[in-house]
């Protein structure tokens, strides 16, 4: 049995991402679909709005095979350490090809713009060049890429396509990226009358707005007691004021924990704070992982020694699931976590800790992290 790939946070999973799954399955009616899914902490560096096993049970009841967790330390960084990450997890786990949204859906074009990047030793100096003009860190990107290639692009799924395709190329991996057209527009905070982006699903929710006809009818139930990076603000705060070695946190440059210490006295939410440091240099994403990083703990120095997939951890899977890794175990290097024993992974230890530190708003009441697997099926042993 072969597999297609997909990366994904579900943050949360709506209309759009039915429509890529069930296309897949159009396609590839033989395949098994194993997506690669962030924990409780997101790339953008926020909390998910549910927890990794609410989400990993809504994936399996719309089509997903397979659902496999993203360590901590690849989902809440920038976008070429969280590709490699997740792409090299789909390697281990041996898929055919890894499929993703794509605003141009132009796969030569995101080719080209991959290895100039790889190749080009040109591309770095103008990074460099349009940083010192005042450029932040993707708008340098995007400007360079034009001018090397002559091709435009600033959207974030092809950005993250980009980077995808960057890591399958540097690591010569065996996959073959596909994309399918994005039909909405990733930065839109106002809800949409055929497909809507997730970030404007949890805008509409936290105006208190109806996501009816946004999302699957069946998953509407799961919009109960719903996480806020507000609601970790007076921890942030704490954290931040009583930290005299901020600096030591993975993201936090040096000179910037003075203007931290200033403006989190100012400010009286997290939204607030975010906008009193946001500059041409540190953009809202940038920020927001920062302040991921010094919430959680997560040092500059454990970001070193986390370089590498460790393990493929399984959150949930359903039968067709369970056949693809038993039909490919033995090619599978890396061990396959379903329960956590002693002897656990530095990584995933770390994991555990900040799936604490998510826990402590929730109303929910969990089984325990260390047991816990989703298995969408008749019978499980």
């Amino acid at each position: 049995m072969k597999a297609i790939g997909i990366v994904a946070e579900y943050n949360p999973f709506h209309c759009g991402h039915y429509y890529q799954i069930k296309k897949i399955q159009e396609q590839y009616p033989e395949h098994a679909i194993v997506v690669v899914m962030t924990g409780n902490f997101t790339q953008r560096g926020e909390c998910a709005i549910m927890d990794k096993w609410k989400r990993c049970q809504i994936a399996l009841d719309h089509g997903v095979d397979l659902v496999i967790e993203l360590p901590y330390p690849f989902a809440t960084q920038s976008a070429d350490f969280f590709a490699y990450g997740a792409i090299t997890l789909l390697e281990k786990l041996k898929v055919e090809k890894v499929v993703f949204g794509s605003e141009s859906n132009q796969i030569e074009d995101l080719y080209t713009i991959a290895k100039t990047q790889i190749e080009n030793e040109d591309f770095e100096k103008l990074v460099k060049i349009y940083s010192k003009l005042g450029k932040n860190y993707p708008t340098a990107i995007s400007c360079a890429i034009e001018d090397l290639t002559g091709k435009k692009i600033d959207t974030p799924n092809d950005l993250l396509g980009v980077s995808y395709i960057k890591t399958i190329l540097k690591n010569h991996y065996n996959i073959i990226p596909e994309t399918i057209q994005r039909t909405n527009e990733y930065h839109d905070k106002e809800l949409s009358k055929t497909i809507s982006s997730a970030t404007s699903i949890r805008e509409a929710l936290k105006r208190k707005e109806s996501i009816q006809g946004q999302v699957p009818e069946d998953t509407l139930s799961y919009f109960e007691n719903l996480h806020n990076m507000e609601d970790y603000f007076p921890l942030l705060k704490y954290k931040i004021l009583s930290d005299n070695h901020l600096n030591q946190y993975q993201t936090v440059e040096e000179g910037i924990e003075h203007t931290l210490k200033k403006e989190i006295e100012k400010a009286n939410s997290y939204e607030e704070f975010i906008q009193k440091i946001k500059t041409k240099r540190y953009t809202y994403n940038k920020i927001s992982r920062m302040l991921l990083h010094i919430l959680c703990g997560f040092t500059k120095e454990q970001s070193s020694s986390f370089q590498t997939i460790e393990y493929i951890r399984i959150l949930g899977f359903n039968e067709k699931g369970r056949a693809y890794l038993n039909e490919n175990k033995k090619q599978i290097t890396l061990p396959i976590i379903s329960k956590i024993n002693r002897g656990k992974p530095a990584m995933l230890d770390w994991e555990l800790q900040t799936t604490k530190l998510y826990t402590i708003f929730s109303k929910d009441q969990k089984e325990k992290e260390e047991t816990k697997i989703i298995y969408k099926g008749d019978s499980y042993d």
